[in-house]
């Protein structure tokens, strides 16, 4: 890298460290760690929101959606601000009713200490290998970056002489992220996360903005260019009505499925949760999460017209080098817009949008930790040794469960740098079916009275049966999976309820 980009990478790294530990004696017990004393302001509540529900993928995938194809993917986003409605109404006032570290404790109350754990064991399985190999894919992203610059595989083999520069890029990227997001994590607990949650969110928007204005410059035509071309090739086309639920980003999928899919991890999800646990009250939780809907579609909109403008810029002013983001005759569409930032951004903005990338995906991880390890202390450890250990060790105790969980998704990165693409692909998924699980629990015992453990057990067992058999045997989109799931988890424990006879 440039020393000038390098040098701005670096500050990056170090002050979100810095930052970490200035929190770092801010906390006097689990829910000074947790839940930050639930005196975090609405609007940083709502940019740690959105932060974390960006990551690196979608940073890099979303432009080369719309580059490949249009703006249909803002049908998924209309469901997204539905789902956050439904959130707010059904799911937040519950949050403020008792003392909660995580959201599976209303399952406990209401089902029993089985089916709070099954969740909470659910959650850490599925957020450890979603996010490990989310990590993975940022790195697979930083490899591309910086392998697209002249002598870089050299500079690696001189390292690692007998690893492929590829892999040794690779994982340096992903134990450099992991160890700086473990530290300030370990250190600052949530109020650190959330506040550089806000900072992250700035500096990525920035870069994705100045990214824009550069594609805008480098094309001829301009503004002008960009709407004329897009229109005609159809990158502005926001509505596909198409039926069937084996396609995905149609109108139905997207606003329906999309619906479902954020009422499952806005309302059911450790991850998305602790941040209202932040908030001092239900009227605040609710203002976060109804403003980070509209700032969420301003940031798609963003991302796929950096996508349209990449398209025009590539097809009518540079589509000799569209070789370079084409493997087999086949468009590699998440090479496309880190292809333009090492070879047309100016030194400077390169670090910036290269620290914007290690941002979305750091941000994504400290939330992913530090909600796994209030999962593992509030759900398990202090129920196991009674609440009585003390403020000081179980503070102690949820450090220390922190970097575990860092050092588990760590290595499943590594492990999964031997894997094959489509491999990863699936356990990416996993969350998407699991979440419907979760979500028809809630159901359950939200819009149920008769319904207890063993027919609550029964509607999971049917749940994820149907869920296993849709993903592996059928084509349905994944847009579908959460309704499917939620669907049929309700409805079984529903009518297994009726059999039982403790039931009222």
């Amino acid at each position: 890298m440039n020393p000038v980009d390098l040098t701005i990478l670096v500050a990056y790294l170090i002050g979100t460290v810095i930052f970490g530990a200035w929190f770092s004696g801010s906390q006097k017990n689990v829910k000074d760690y947790f839940v930050s004393g639930q005196q975090v302001p609405w609007w940083a509540v709502m940019g740690s929101i959105v932060a974390t529900e960006t990551s690196t993928v979608t940073f890099i995938s979303v432009p080369g959606y719309a580059y490949l194809r249009d703006f249909t993917f803002m049908q998924l986003v209309i469901g997204y601000m539905i789902g956050r409605l439904v959130v707010t109404i059904l799911f937040v006032p519950l949050l403020f009713k008792g003392e909660l570290l995580t959201v599976y404790q209303l399952l406990g109350d209401r089902f029993g200490t089985g089916v709070r754990r099954f969740a909470s064991v659910l959650f850490l399985t599925t957020r450890s290998l979603a996010d490990g190999f989310r990590l993975f894919a940022t790195g697979l992203v930083l490899a591309a970056l910086l392998l697209a610059k002249p002598g870089a595989d050299e500079i690696a083999r001189s390292f690692f002489p007998s690893l492929n520069p590829t892999y040794t890029i690779l994982i340096v990227s992903v134990l450099v992220m992991g160890i700086a997001t473990i530290v300030y994590t370990y250190l600052g607990g949530m109020t650190a996360v959330i506040w550089t949650d806000v900072i992250q969110l700035v500096i990525y928007l920035v870069g994705a903005v100045v990214a824009a204005w550069v594609l805008i410059d480098r094309t001829p035509g301009g503004w002008t260019e960009i709407v004329e071309v897009g229109t005609a090739a159809g990158k502005f086309t926001w509505f596909d009505f198409s039926s069937g639920m084996t396609k995905s980003y149609t109108f139905w999928s997207g606003v329906i499925g999309g619906a479902f899919l954020t009422t499952a991890t806005h309302g059911t999800d450790q991850l998305m949760v602790q941040r209202y646990l932040c908030s001092n009250s239900t009227r605040q939780a609710r203002v976060a999460l109804l403003t980070s809907g509209a700032l969420i579609f301003v940031q798609f909109m963003l991302f796929l017209l950096i996508g349209a403008m990449l398209y025009v810029f590539y097809t009518g002013h540079a589509s000799a080098e569209i070789a370079s983001f084409t493997l087999n005759g086949r468009l590699q569409t998440d090479r496309i817009f880190p292809h333009f930032i090492v070879t047309h951004l100016p030194v400077g903005v390169v670090g910036l949008v290269m620290a914007a990338i290690f941002a979305a995906a750091m941000s994504t991880l400290a939330s992913s930790l530090n909600s796994s390890a209030a999962t593992a202390v509030g759900d398990f450890y202090i129920p196991m040794t009674g609440g009585v250990k003390g403020d000081a060790h179980y503070l102690k105790v949820s450090r220390l469960l922190t970097a575990i969980w860092g050092v588990i998704q760590i290595t499943v990165a590594i492990v999964a740098i031997k894997l094959s693409s489509r491999v990863v692909d699936e356990v990416l998924g996993i969350a998407s079916f699991t979440n419907g699980v979760i979500l028809g629990l809630f159901f359950l015992g939200t819009f149920t009275k008769r319904v207890r453990q063993t027919a609550a057990l029964v509607g999971i067992i049917a749940g994820a049966s149907v869920m296993l058999y849709v993903k592996l045997r059928t084509g349905v989109s994944w847009q579908w999976y959460v309704l499917i799931g939620s669907v049929t988890t309700f409805i079984v424990g529903y009518l297994a309820s009726l059999f039982d006879r403790k039931a009222t």
